[in-house]
């Protein structure tokens, strides 16, 4: 996260310097505690460094704040996601079940934190730290299978996405499918691939997301180089639907579609 960018940050060095001058400790005092130095305490609090979340869990078990500064981090990150982001990040959280299309990338929801770091750091423009700030958010996202009470999430991938590595990216690619079928042997989570010999198909025209709230009503999320739009109109929700239907359709089953991945990991491997 990059320092005074979002205002969460602003709010989670206040509650820091508050807590801990209530508790009566001095900068050196509490960094011992929480192992950090006196000096990098008072960078963390200056803004002077970006937040960490360690540091911060550490701060929150010091301090008995129940968890307070590590929510409060979690929200400066959304804080820090793109606007066009935003509202289908509501509609993620809230969603019932979640039907995720991707022809060209593992979906974040199911993506390793080094797949991850390769796909954002293609976008020059990000500096280190707004990479950083990317990353965690995205990672933080995936929490939301692990919940208490997850959503069903059930992702149609093109095969051609689970072969496409270079020699440089192969172990990457073995750790992300390894991490892949995984995550399809859990009860919440359905992984389907649309297999290569299937050919063209409806999905090819870019990938979607549709999120079914607990109130039964749809929503849609289309992204693309310049951004992401929510859809939700009733014409749009039905075409998207439709296409669902039809790349889900094309897939394997969820059984042939591990045993593809396994097959895909044992001959790289």
């Amino acid at each position: 996260m990059e320092g005074d960018a979002a205002p969460t940050a602003d709010m989670i060095r206040a509650q820091l310097r508050r807590l801990r001058t209530a508790a009566g400790m001095s900068q050196e005092e509490f960094g011992r505690l929480v192992h950090y130095s006196g000096s990098m305490v008072s960078a963390l609090e200056l803004g002077q460094r970006p937040l960490d979340r360690l540091f911060l869990a550490r701060a929150d078990e010091v301090l008995a704040t129940g968890g307070l500064l590590v929510y409060l981090l979690k929200l400066a990150e959304r804080d820090g996601q793109p606007s066009w982001f935003r509202p289908w990040l509501d509609a993620e959280r809230s969603a019932r079940q979640l039907r995720c299309f991707q022809p060209t990338l593992i979906p974040g929801l199911l993506q390793t934190e080094n797949y991850a770091r390769a796909v954002l750091r293609g976008d020059e423009s990000l500096s280190a730290d707004g990479l950083d700030r990317l990353l965690a958010g995205r990672l933080d996202r995936q929490s939301l299978l692990t919940q208490t009470e997850p959503p069903q999430f059930v992702a149609v991938i093109d095969e051609l996405v689970l072969r496409r590595t270079g020699e440089e990216f192969l172990g990457l690619m073995v750790e992300q499918i390894t991490h892949l079928i995984s995550c399809a042997e859990q009860p919440n989570v359905s992984v389907h691939i649309v297999p290569a010999e299937v050919g063209l198909h409806a999905g090819l025209s870019g990938p979607f997301v549709l999120a079914r709230g607990a109130d039964g009503g749809w929503v849609g999320h289309l992204e693309n180089q310049l951004g992401g739009t929510v859809v939700d109109t009733e014409d749009g929700l039905a075409t998207l639907l439709a296409r669902w239907e039809s790349v889900r359709n094309d897939a394997l089953s969820r059984r042939q579609s591990i045993e593809l991945m396994k097959r895909i990991v044992t001959t790289w491997s």
